[in-house]
């Protein structure tokens, strides 16, 4: 028999308290994510893998945001997050930050998700793209590897907010 976990006996921390906590080594980079859903769902998975750091870049959405909000529950006030206007000035700011970039795009010379291996000690900045066009060629040149979820159906085209929960779940598995 399984009961379901009633929310106060899942042991969630405050606002607070998440802001104080360690977080993954991890940023997200969101290259010109236009639907407010997605960045709402990108706040929430962020949340729930503590991802250190959210860089909103070129035309996405930003908080204050009803669609934000809906998606995100409120993870837009716990995860740290900053608005750039350009995804390459932002991409470059983090290089020089030692963020070690990864595109998260169908590339030649990709790396397969399941063959992705974090180093410890390392920190890791992965840029999702627009949900028509991806990342950006100009911010794919900048990377340091690609990083590529196989995908064997008709489509090979996942939603960008999937995409996050699927790499993060990985990175942050690894590293557990």
């Amino acid at each position: 028999m399984f009961r379901k976990l009633y929310n106060q006996e899942l042991g969630r921390i405050s606002v607070d308290e998440y802001k104080n906590a360690q977080k993954a080594p991890f940023a997200l980079v969101l290259d010109n994510v236009r639907s407010g859903h997605n960045v709402g769902s990108a706040f929430r998975t962020a949340d729930a893998f503590r991802i250190a750091k959210i860089y909103l870049c070129g035309i996405c959405a930003t908080p204050p945001s009803q669609e934000i909000h809906k998606t995100a529950l409120g993870a837009e006030f716990s995860v740290e997050w900053e608005h750039c206007k350009d995804t390459v000035e932002a991409v470059t700011r983090l290089r020089q930050e030692g963020y070690v970039l990864v595109g998260v795009e169908q590339a030649e010379n990709s790396t397969r998700l399941q063959d992705f291996r974090p180093e410890p000690g390392r920190r890791y900045a992965f840029i999702f793209g627009n949900e028509v066009s991806g990342v950006q060629q100009q911010v794919m040149d900048l990377c340091d590897m690609a990083l590529e979820i196989p995908q064997e159906g008709t489509k090979h085209s996942l939603n960008v907010s999937v995409s996050v929960g699927i790499v993060l779940w990985e990175a942050v598995r690894q590293l557990l």
